[in-house]
């Protein structure tokens, strides 16, 4: 790419990704590598800027995360941010000591708004802090320019080696004018043109996937999620009739979406090949209870029908899949930790006759993922889907699977999303739970013995944590009075009021 660049390095802390997508945000191009990437490749990506991450060790122990002291030598500039404060400090010098009061939470921080970072900016500032040590003498060179009632150095500045740092985490909502901090940085401190947009970015993948495929074929496993799609959409633009895309239907999506993904790329340049297994899936699930083992059923069944498939259309050189940049960092990129192992088109083994594999979407976060999506011309509804699991409504049906079961909880969600619709409600993702217990109930004047619907709604930003929607309870009424009077089989509806922690945001 070439694109000006700022680097990410990531020292365990759980908003490296927030932070990257903040910088891009604000038109600059981010990367995220370990924070003890070598200098020599950071030199070789020539960033304009690095950002030091958050990290939950103590600076001052052994073992703690480290980078190359000469880091600081570059004459790059740098921004720490809360651990990345600390290893900044200790790294040149100053000293980081523990807190005699820990700080979390929205904390009131009064700044100097002769620093460049606070440049615009009020004197009185809310900022998320997350700590139990703290900055206690300064390296020489920096001065104070940040403080709280408990922390007296809550940011620090060296302008004349453009090093910044501050304790608490400005790329979180809950640090109101935390962008624009950020953006100070990246146009006051690290000079950034502001080159990095989609429209220009989404011609560079057609380029490379055009250079990469040149006239062979390309098989793309279409789950109908967002990602995929949007892989689908950009190769059908990029090598128009060289696209074989394979959606294997499971009968386990929400109501109509089987339908609206085969509508959804009806008109574009590709092979389409649908494959309707809803029996052959609730066949090989029937029995069974234990929402691993269904997961480890439906990933197995999907890779043998989409090899089945794929070896009808014979030797197609490349295999596409719709990975994204997190998927990318999760998996252990760059000799990162390993968070899970993400394993596209179901896990495809590696036997498999592809000699290439295109990841057009591997540099992509999924707001930039929709993004262009909306850009490729997919419905909006499509491209804003919520995140939906894999095993679809299989892990949705709490206990044993069955036809019934499915059809009566996609009825449910259908209402349940029609309502929220309506009500204009705001959530980031919501679904209904059919679960595995009975409750009477009485429609009309007969006794009802059906199942309990579990709805949840909740508020995340990066789907790590969560807390419940306070939906009105005007809403949960129509809700709660549709659902039973007209899905056959639902006696009773329930609201999940569980965060996440100490719940996950799925049931199963």
């Amino acid at each position: 790419m070439s694109y000006q660049t700022v680097i990410v390095l990531d020292f365990g802390g759980q908003y490296k990704e927030l932070i990257a997508r903040r910088v891009r945000e604000c038109g600059v191009y981010s990367v995220i590598l370990p924070g003890d990437t070598p200098l020599e490749r950071i030199r070789a990506l020539n960033p304009i800027g690095v950002i030091l991450t958050g990290g939950p060790n103590s600076v001052y122990l052994d073992g703690a995360p480290r980078c190359d002291r000469a880091l600081f030598d570059l004459g790059v500039p740098i921004l720490g941010i809360c651990y990345g404060m600390q290893l900044m400090t200790w790294s040149l010098g100053g000293t980081v000591s523990p807190c005699e009061t820990s700080e979390y939470g929205r904390t009131e921080t009064l700044v100097e708004r002769g620093c460049v970072l606070f440049h615009g900016l009020a004197e009185q500032q809310i900022c998320l802090m997350s700590h139990t040590d703290q900055v206690t003498a300064l390296p020489e060179g920096f001065v104070n320019a940040a403080h709280t009632a408990h922390c007296a150095n809550a940011a620090i500045a060296c302008d004349a080696r453009r090093l910044y740092a501050v304790q608490f985490h400005p790329e979180v909502e809950n640090t109101p004018n935390g962008t624009t901090m950020i953006h100070n940085f990246l146009y006051r401190v690290c000079n950034a043109a502001g080159d990095y947009d989609m429209r220009d970015y989404e011609s560079v993948l057609l380029r490379q996937i055009r250079e990469q495929v040149g006239q062979e074929h390309v098989i793309l496993g279409l789950s109908g999620g967002v990602d995929s799609s949007v892989c689908a959409a950009l190769l059908a633009k990029a090598i128009p009739g060289q696209l074989h895309c394979i959606f294997v239907d499971h009968g386990l999506m929400r109501k109509n979406e089987g339908d609206e993904v085969e509508a959804a790329f009806a008109g574009r340049d590709l092979d389409f090949i649908r494959v309707n297994a809803e029996a052959h899936f609730l066949e090989k699930l029937a029995g069974v209870i234990d929402p691993e083992q269904k997961r480890k059923i439906i990933g197995a069944e999907f890779v043998r029908m989409f090899e089945a498939e794929s070896k009808k259309l014979g030797n197609v050189k490349f295999l596409a899949q719709g990975t994204i940049y997190p998927d990318v960092i999760e998996s252990g990129a760059w000799n990162s930790a390993t968070i899970k192992s993400h394993h596209n088109v179901g896990g495809l083994p590696e036997n498999m006759s592809f000699t290439g594999l295109v990841e057009p979407l591997r540099g992509l976060f999924k707001d930039e993922v929709r993004a262009l999506g909306r850009q490729l011309g997919l419905p909006k509804a499509f491209v804003e889907r919520q995140p939906f699991p894999g095993p679809g409504l299989a892990v949705r049906v709490i206990g044993e699977i069955t036809k019934e079961k499915l059809d009566m909880l996609r009825e449910a969600d259908a209402i349940f999303r029609e309502e929220m619709a309506r009500a204009n409600a705001v959530a980031d993702q919501y679904f209904a739970v059919l679960t595995d217990t009975r409750s009477v109930g009485v429609i009309g004047d007969f006794r009802n013995y059906g199942y309990v619907l579990a709805l949840r709604a909740v508020r995340t930003t990066d789907f790590m944590t969560c807390e419940y929607a306070p939906l009105s309870h005007e809403l949960l009424g129509r809700v709660a009075t549709r659902i039973p009077n007209e899905v056959k089989g639902i006696s009773r509806v329930v609201y999940d009021i569980t965060g996440k922690p100490p719940a996950t945001i799925e049931w199963e």
